[in-house]
């Protein structure tokens, strides 16, 4: 069998952003590995991609270091080479602070947190045998700025933020860049799950675009760091948001004077 020229490997890649991402990677030339602890939601992606040539399921949990360690050694036997590392799995819990039990903080961080530093330190080996490679992580605007019920979710994203600066300082000596990406509010399956009407009406109002990001442009965002036009990007936090960050709360009673000015 040819070895594709790059290969990817991308975490939570049943559904959503990371779908979208595995897309990207096959519309530019990539094999990728598809990551999920959704057994079933990952064979119907990997069936729906039509792509058996460039595409290997690998069912784990990126929390438990043996099933990745496992799924890295699948990918590497598969494709013999990996060049670019997605953590885009996680979970939410969106509770008050006095009610997030801590098994809930505690499942929150594992996934959101603990499953990129054990992917990663799975992965880098392997990208050190062709010359090094990319990593992005997936954060949140959560991780930037606070908000309403989202005390394990915000924190575990934050602290994603700084495991990526200090990836990205260590690895960075060994050719291999750490990245992340902060999503705002995004048209996937999760957010049409917890957001009411009300809720996207609020979030619209607040974003300058005045409309929820796609899978697919954060997709973008992601593929160009992976890209050799990102080939001097290390360290840094991207806010795929329409703006939301930039404008804090905002104050809609001066943006509706603005339209009338």
């Amino acid at each position: 069998m040819n070895r594709p020229k790059k290969v990817a490997l991308v975490t939570g890649a049943a559904r959503g952003i990371g779908l979208a991402t595995a897309q990207w990677f096959l519309d530019h030339d990539h094999a990728v590995g598809m990551l999920d602890i959704d057994a079933p939601a990952l064979e119907a992606a990997t069936a729906a991609l039509a792509r058996p040539e460039a595409v290997l399921a690998l069912p784990a949990d990126v929390r438990d270091p043996v099933q990745v360690a496992a799924a890295t050694t699948a990918l590497a036997q598969r494709f013999g080479r990996l060049d670019a590392l997605v953590n885009n799995a996680g979970i939410a819990i969106f509770k008050p602070v006095l009610d997030t039990t801590l098994d809930e903080w505690n499942d929150v961080l594992a996934t959101n947190l603990n499953g990129p530093f054990i992917c990663t330190q799975a992965a880098v080996p392997l990208m050190l045998k062709h010359g090094g490679g990319s990593v992005v992580n997936i954060a949140s605007i959560s991780g930037l700025r606070a908000s309403t019920l989202r005390v394990a979710y915000g924190t575990s994203k934050a602290a994603l933020i700084h495991l990526s600066k200090q990836q990205a300082a260590e690895l960075g000596d060994i050719g291999i860049r750490v990245n992340c990406i902060a999503p705002g509010p995004v048209d996937t399956a999760m957010a049409k799950l917890v957001h009411s009407a009300e809720i996207r009406r609020d979030y619209q109002d607040g974003i300058p675009l005045g409309r929820y990001g796609t899978p697919q442009e954060i997709a973008a965002a992601i593929g160009f760091l992976c890209s050799d036009a990102a080939s001097y990007i290390n360290g840094q936090t991207l806010a795929v948001d329409g703006g939301f960050d930039a404008v804090g709360i905002g104050l809609p009673s001066l943006r509706a004077t603005r339209s009338k000015a």
